[in-house]
């Protein structure tokens, strides 16, 4: 393949997702595909499945993939929308915006729902959710955010793992901003969502679920909509690896590419330590220059962290473009109470890239 036909990116994405992407996965998107074909529905939809389902750690062999178009919130809806069944009722942890959107899409989907919240700079408590499924048996699914992006905060998944299924309820987890990127044992949750352009490092167009497949087979019937009926998707990527509509088969087939790279690298447990290095980092820099972050180091993610304006009179707009104009781009914030900004650890970046990013803003900010 000619390289010359690869464009450089001008500016590094130090953000959430999308991210900045390998040469590699850009070159994979050059190809065209056809969606019949078995080159692409076995050589690259099932190659994607059964990699995805390998993830989920020792037990593995009970999950399967389910691979859908949109963005990681078409998927997360699909899940809420075809798992709920009409006489069961949802249970959703919030402790930031990812969180209240699915408050927002069961209140538009109809479904039985309670949502449980904390403060934004606060992570999920399992005594209180164990509480609260104590007090109330009609509770059938739970429905929680990992890593919450709001703010960077990493909330504890084995811990609340094991009170919900204690209870014998199915877990449902926006593993968004965290699947990829972090070494976890998931086999003891039902649904995990994500999404190709997270740490897994692909590019928008489609998100997946990998579930088990016991839970799965029972939600035939269940969905509250047609194009987003998980079930009827798993049926047909069953059987010959096809989409039931037309599937975004370049962003595929960068993703297999992606998928490929990860497992080159060494796995979710290698990427992990990079990303760690990478906002290790990017944090000991900031706060040289005088910069506070949100969340103290025990709640942190190494996924994306949140910090503070230094002062009444920090400008983020000219903060942000002069930092785009050397070559980086950050994020804004999305905190209800606070004025912050975020700067992302993930995606093809590396810890030499902190240190020129932490260079630049030395430079636009002076020393602290």
């Amino acid at each position: 393949m000619d390289e010359t036909l690869i464009p450089e990116n001008p500016y590094l994405l130090l953000t959430p997702g999308p991210l900045s992407s390998s040469k590699g996965v850009r070159a994979a998107l050059l190809r065209d595909w056809c969606t019949w074909d078995g080159d692409y529905n076995e050589g690259v939809v099932q190659n994607i499945r059964r990699r995805l389902a390998g993830l989920m750690g020792p037990k593995a062999g009970d999950f399967t993939a389910v691979l859908m178009q949109g963005s990681g919130s078409f998927a997360v809806e699909s899940v809420l929308g075809s798992v709920v069944p009409q006489a069961g009722r949802l249970l959703i942890l919030t402790n930031g915006a990812y969180g209240q959107r699915m408050v927002r899409m069961a209140e538009t989907l109809k479904l039985p729902h309670r949502a449980l919240a904390w403060p934004e700079t606060a992570a999920l408590e399992p005594a209180v959710v164990d509480q609260a499924l104590a007090e109330d048996e009609s509770i059938t699914q739970v429905a929680l955010v990992h890593c919450e992006t709001t703010t960077g905060i990493l909330n504890p998944l084995p811990e609340l793992t094991r009170v919900v299924k204690a209870r014998g309820k199915t877990l449902i987890v926006d593993a968004m901003s965290s699947f990829g990127g972090l070494q976890f044992d998931a086999g003891d949750l039902d649904f995990l969502i994500s999404s190709a352009n997270k740490c897994l490092q692909g590019v928008p167009g489609f998100a997946f679920v990998i579930a088990r497949r016991t839970e799965l087979e029972k939600c035939r019937g269940l969905a509250r909509s047609h194009c987003l009926d998980l079930y009827d998707q798993w049926r047909e990527m069953e059987a010959a690896g096809k989409w039931r509509f037309t599937s975004p088969t370049h962003v595929v087939r960068a993703f297999l590419q992606a998928l490929e790279e990860l497992a080159a690298e060494g796995g979710p447990a290698v990427r992990q330590a990079r990303y760690a290095e990478n906002q290790r980092l990017l944090v000991e820099g900031m706060r040289a220059l005088g910069f506070e972050t949100l969340l103290p180091d025990s709640l942190q993610s190494p996924f994306i962290t949140a910090f503070k304006y230094p002062g009444p009179d920090f400008d983020f707009l000219e903060f942000y473009r002069r930092v785009k104009a050397r070559g980086f781009v950050l994020y804004p914030g999305k905190v209800s109470r606070a004025d912050t900004f975020r700067i992302g650890s993930i995606g093809e970046v590396y810890p030499e890239d902190m240190r020129r990013l932490l260079a630049v803003i030395r430079e636009i900010r002076g020393p602290a």
